[in-house]
């Protein structure tokens, strides 16, 4: 794995202090907030019912799909690993 590009790296605001240092202040919630704005998403575009979990199998045929849909199979396999 190799660094993130510059582009994808999250933006900071330099804020000044009353003793004339510098601190870096990032936006709150971070990349994951965002990436999980659409709740059960996954569930409806694989015409799963919400209260289910989606199998094993499944997700990883889904992640090697294109577009959105496999977008938000990888997301789930990474955050899965998150525990």
């Amino acid at each position: 794995m190799g660094d993130i590009a510059p582009s994808k790296m999250p933006s900071a605001k330099e804020r000044p202090r009353r003793d004339n240092t510098d601190f870096t202040v990032y936006a709150k919630g971070g990349w994951i907030a965002e990436a999980t704005k659409n709740k059960g998403g996954l569930h409806r575009q694989m015409g799963i019912p919400a209260g289910e979990k989606i199998p094993a199998k499944k997700l990883a045929k889904a992640a090697q799909a294109g577009g959105k849909l496999g977008q938000r199979a990888r997301l789930a396999e990474t955050l899965k690993g998150l525990k």
